[in-house]
């Protein structure tokens, strides 16, 4: 049995079940502070957070240079809208596409906005570069793919969940399995009007899918070699969550667009990037594409102390490091219990699963009792469960949170 919710941790969830939408099913503990690699519910205790806001927190919670950013700022100017130059942008436009080799940035807020501005920069491309007949252009995504829940790439999506019920569908979009370079490759060759293929380098949402080690590197060749554009959604994945800065550059490739978002503001507030050279992101003219508050001077301000707490800490390290530790003890607990068929990942973005199908609620109940043993996750797909702490975190703090993992789930065998 799971612990009795305290008083107030129902009440804040009752306000919420009666006045919120009901478009989430979140873990049911209510969160009021953070600080590094802890938060803490309204009735006070305190938890290892092992979910970091899906990957948005990766410098801690409340990173004091980070925040330190946020409030020197806020006082000084938070908006201007694209209308007019701000003092932040440029430098920080300068700073961002020195740090990843690219031309030139393209500022968003979340990170479905960055998907669909890079899926219209590749459509745009394609009608001025490669010469596509207007209207023609096609784009590829990877099969069990989560970019986001906007209209158009929920037209891409293969998880009912996410897409039945909001037809109809955008057009031009074509899916073929991750993980699957013959499928890619037909499907390229067979079309001319093949303008991109987006692909997330590890699937966060369909439970952590590493894919084999040559996948992504034979796509950007397969892409090269057919004029098509190799875009990355690095926005789970990127900002050395994988333990590189980019977690394409484990497979020492370099795509045409890289997306970001998420720990590029270290979860303080939304910030995403689009990032390409000038020969494609030049295609996109004034007038075309923008945000009243892409780019604001908070987010830039934000977002540079956010990407410098992660050099500064050498936090990608530090999540190649802790990863192969994590894999390695849970390793002990795949191999001698009936409970985890395997754990799978790359640097601190993890997942176990749970020898179930997919309509058990066992994953569930198991992070509802870590949750009751001060560590919280939760379940993907059912039977999947996601483990990704803020990079920030210590050896010995991760091998108390594997203590807490496998007593939880030795509990239930």
């Amino acid at each position: 049995m799971t612990e009795t919710l305290g008083t107030k941790s129902q009440q804040y969830i009752d306000l919420e079940d009666k006045y919120g939408a009901h478009n989430y099913h979140p873990l049911p503990v209510v969160l009021e502070k953070g600080e590094g690699v802890f938060v803490w519910d309204v009735e006070g205790k305190r938890y290892y957070d092992f979910l970091s806001a899906y990957s948005a927190v990766n410098q801690g919670h409340c990173h004091p240079e980070i925040i330190g950013a946020l409030k020197t700022q806020a006082e000084k100017l938070t908006l201007t809208s694209r209308a007019f130059y701000n003092a932040n942008l440029g430098v920080f436009e300068k700073y961002i596409t020195e740090l990843f080799g690219f031309d030139k940035v393209l500022m968003m807020n979340s990170g479905v906005e960055a998907v669909e501005t890079a899926l219209k920069l590749c459509r745009k491309w394609a009608y001025e570069k490669k010469s596509i007949p207007e209207g023609k252009a096609k784009i590829i995504f990877a099969g069990e793919n989560f970019h986001g829940r906007t209209l158009a790439v929920i037209s891409a999506s293969t998880d009912p969940v996410s897409k039945k019920g909001f037809g109809p569908y955008m057009p031009g979009f074509e899916v073929v399995p991750y993980n699957n370079i013959q499928a890619l490759k037909n499907l390229i060759l067979q079309d001319p009007f093949i303008a991109g293929f987006i692909v997330e380098p590890i699937q966060g949402e369909a439970g952590v899918m590493v894919p084999d080690e040559n996948y992504l590197k034979e796509a950007r060749e397969l892409c090269k070699s057919a004029n098509v554009l190799f875009i990355a959604d690095e926005i789970q994945t990127g900002i050395a969550r994988t333990g590189k800065m980019l977690c394409i550059d484990h497979a020492e490739i370099k795509p045409d667009v890289v997306i970001l978002g998420k720990a590029l503001s270290g979860g303080v507030l939304p910030v995403s990037a689009v990032l390409a050279n000038d020969d494609v992101m030049l295609s996109i003219k004034p007038g075309e594409h923008g945000s009243t508050f892409g780019g604001n001077p908070l987010a830039c301000s934000v977002a540079h102390a956010a990407l410098e707490v992660i050099q500064k800490e050498k936090l990608a390290a530090n999540a190649e490091h802790l990863g192969r530790i994590f894999r390695d003890e849970i390793q002990k607990l795949v191999d001698s219990s009936s409970l985890v068929k395997l754990v799978r990942g790359k640097g601190l973005l993890n997942a176990i699963e749970i020898n179930t199908d997919e309509s058990s609620s066992l994953a569930w109940e198991i992070c509802l009792k870590l949750r009751d043993n001060g560590l919280l996750a939760k379940p993907t797909h059912g039977n999947k469960i996601r483990f990704a702490p803020p990079l920030v975190m210590t050896e010995a703090q991760m091998m108390n949170c594997i203590q807490i993992i496998t007593k939880t789930i030795r509990s239930f065998e």
